[in-house]
């Protein structure tokens, strides 16, 4: 929907299909997971422990209306802006401690490019349900759980809620015990759970970025062999 480092837009299409109608995503971000293709039409519920980042996905399910979206003006380079929806657009985990930033080159490009897209999927999201708070308080259901915490050590620092905040073994502990289908995002070097190495993609920057990923359901083995088969 907006823009928020460390998003899984790109690459949201080669995860895992939805198994259940319902879709949970316990560190919510920018949801690209629950909005890709046709999973959006699911019951779909987001937490968020970020205040702004549920703050403002309340605002976009209940309240901003695609008029009021287009209306907001186009970013200029070396304006001012204190309107937390402009600073998920830097492409920086430092916007999360910003009150106030200048318009950058990238900043302009991003939200005058999204401001659009941002309006066009208001729609998708309005039956969708927001709770703010850490991963713990998702509803214990049976669904299809895709979970994208901020990746363990120095790359998931920087957000208002990075890795040093988080107590892996016990996240991994949480992730084991869900019902249904589960799947987790991470870095290689990560050991809170038995991961395997799922694909490399390009980053913000350039680089070949490798991923790695925890999956389980219901599936027959060979479906979960066959996925991390696929190859970067």
């Amino acid at each position: 929907m907006f823009y928020y480092y460390g998003r899984k837009k790109q690459i949201a299409g080669r995860y895992p299909r939805p198994l259940y109608g319902t879709i949970i995503e316990p560190f919510a971000g920018a949801a690209s997971y629950a909005l890709h293709e046709r999973n959006w039409r699911s019951r779909v519920i987001l937490v968020e422990k970020d205040p702004d980042v549920a703050a403002l996905w309340r605002w976009l399910i209940h309240e901003a209306t695609e008029a009021e979206i287009l209306a907001m003006p186009d970013l200029k380079v070396g304006e001012k802006t204190t309107l937390f929806l402009h600073f998920m657009h830097l492409a920086s985990k430092r916007a999360f401690s910003f009150r106030s930033v200048t318009v950058t080159p990238i900043l302009e490009m991003n939200w005058n490019t999204n401001k659009p897209k941002i309006a066009a999927n208001l729609h998708k999201v309005r039956h969708w349900e927001i709770i703010e708070g850490d991963y713990t308080v998702a509803p214990d259901i049976e669904a299809t759980w895709f979970i994208d915490p901020p990746y363990q050590g120095d790359a998931g620092t920087g957000y208002r809620w990075g890795s040093d905040k988080i107590g892996y073994p016990a996240l991994g502990r949480w992730v084991q015990s869900r019902k249904g289908e589960v799947i987790v995002c991470e870095q290689p070097g990560a050991d809170w759970l038995p991961f395997k190495p799922f694909r490399t993609q390009g980053s913000v920057g350039g680089r070949a970025v490798e991923e790695v990923m925890y999956y389980d359901s219901p599936s027959p083995e060979e479906t979960i062999l066959d996925l991390f088969g696929e190859g970067s």
